[in-house]
């Protein structure tokens, strides 16, 4: 399944800009605005953007932008149009406009895809832009996913949730959680737990464990080394809670992923 990208690139508006696709636009476009605000007309719908909206566009859409005079917008827009990208956006709905977090992982795969893009067209890698494309798809789809507030699971559990998991091999503090989320300590606590089923800690400690496990099939470092770098601090408390959940010491687990037979 083919991937094509059309332009990727930031454009950043300090004078009156007006741009119009009315019959329809001829290819899909992701615009994330990153700064400063503008208005935009989608399938007839006057909407004014700000930092943090995403914009989502399938051919044929009909697309207004405007950049007021004394207005400063600052956007992320992609081009593209594939094989690929048509069964993607048949897989699920996509809203027009969602509002998600200006995440620095998110916006630096979108810069690299830039970045490759602006390579002379002799020596561009078009396998790797495609794959750095669709990534890039996929990310901005399980996060305007994530954005969606529920009753049962909303955005500040997600928050919280996506903090944990970024920091949960450091020594992180639930305070720090709660401030990322906006909430106080009592209510993420609360939160997190009547949401999860556990609390953040125990949550930090399943992906502890999980790093831990791939040092130890993948890697040569001791098992001291695994524990410090995975968030554990002493050995001995690795030790001790590693045992409780799967029954034998870390030592005897890596023993028998060693044993195993590898098929490659």
């Amino acid at each position: 399944m083919t991937t094509n990208i059309l332009f990727c690139g930031y454009s950043f508006h300090t004078n009156g800009y007006h741009s119009q696709h009315k019959s329809g636009y001829p290819s899909y476009l992701f615009r994330l605005q990153a700064e400063g605000h503008c208005e935009v007309i989608v399938k007839g719908r006057k909407v004014n953007l700000e930092k943090g909206d995403l914009l989502l566009i399938k051919p044929g859409d009909h697309y207004e932008l405007l950049v007021k005079d004394g207005q400063i917008s600052g956007d992320y827009h992609l081009v593209c149009d594939g094989t690929w990208l048509d069964d993607w956006w048949s897989r699920s709905t996509k809203p027009d406009i969602s509002r998600i977090d200006l995440d620095e992982k998110l916006l630096a795969l979108w810069r690299h895809i830039m970045m490759e893009k602006r390579r002379p067209a002799s020596i561009e890698n078009e396998e790797l832009t495609g794959y750095l494309l669709r990534a890039l798809c996929l990310t901005l789809e399980r996060t305007v996913q994530e954005t969606v507030t529920t009753i049962n699971h909303p955005y500040s559990v997600t928050r919280m949730m996506r903090y944990i998991e970024e920091h949960a091999t450091s020594n992180f503090k639930v305070e720090e959680v709660a401030l990322h989320a906006g909430l106080s300590v009592s209510r993420s606590v609360h939160l997190f737990k009547n949401s999860i089923g556990k609390t953040m800690m125990e949550y930090a400690l399943e992906i502890r464990m999980s790093a831990a496990i791939e040092r130890m099939k993948y890697s040569s470092m001791t098992l001291e080394q695994i524990a410090d770098e995975c968030g554990f601090g002493a050995y001995s408390y690795f030790h001790r809670v590693f045992k409780k959940k799967y029954g034998v010491a870390p030592g005897e687990y890596r023993r028998r992923e060693c044993e195993k037979p590898s098929f490659n």
